[in-house]
């Protein structure tokens, strides 16, 4: 599902990872793990084409990203689920029709996608709010509409970084049971985390540890 071998980024003269290398099968589950600036959250944007595979190598869901011609991301990303840490949703449209972008997008039928997006809203609380605009949903809400625009359309692989960092101990709690069960699914999730509670949620995951853009432990990652 996920191959790098040897590969390192700079931001300007600033190495931001540094010799990363590590598989991922399908369906398992690894968290990344390490202090702010270590380098999570570039190795994730990396994975989906956000930033460009200058040094090393690296194959995500079939593609190779030193390989990969730009016109071909969107076919990567389509198999490809990502919870941004800022959310990224659209303010001013509303709760289900942020999470029907993705659906949208692959021509899904009207009957199937609002199935799908009513059922995925409802397992995130949101039911109630499916037509308010995301502008007047709190931080924790729109967190909330931003993973389930990630995993409505059953991604092969979910990117994760740091998707419970505005939420209160009990929702957290509820949202790693989604995340388990897309994993229990088949799904494979990286997810970014500096949270000693979501580690504990998934006691079998495998675990990279980053200080300073390098791997400085692994548990369980090949």
């Amino acid at each position: 599902m996920v191959e790098l071998t040897r590969v390192s980024h700079t931001f300007g003269s600033q190495w931001a990872l540094k010799d990363i290398s590590f598989k991922l099968g399908k369906g398992e589950f690894m968290f990344l793990t390490g202090h702010s600036g270590a380098g999570k959250s570039t190795l994730l944007k990396l994975l989906y084409g956000a930033l460009p595979l200058k040094r090393g190598k690296a194959r995500v869901c079939g593609f190779e990203l030193n390989k990969l011609r730009r016109g071909r991301l969107p076919l990567l990303r389509r198999r490809v689920g990502v919870v941004f840490q800022d959310f990224k949703v659209l303010p001013r449209r509303s709760v289900f029709d942020n999470v029907a972008m993705s659906l949208e997008v692959r021509g899904m039928q009207r009957t199937h996608l609002e199935r799908r997006v009513r059922a995925i809203i409802r397992a995130m609380g949101l039911e109630a709010k499916s037509y308010t605009p995301c502008e007047f949903l709190s931080g924790g809400e729109q967190q909330r509409v931003a993973i389930a625009r990630s995993m409505v359309a059953g991604p092969e692989l979910i990117l994760a970084d740091e998707p419970t960092g505005n939420l209160d101990v009990d929702l957290t709690m509820h949202l790693m049971d989604i995340f388990k069960q897309f994993h229990n699914y088949g799904t494979s999730v990286i997810m970014a985390t500096h949270s000693r509670e979501v580690l504990d949620c998934v006691p079998n995951a495998r675990t990279l540890h980053l200080e300073r853009g390098r791997i400085v432990a692994r548990d369980g990652v090949p």
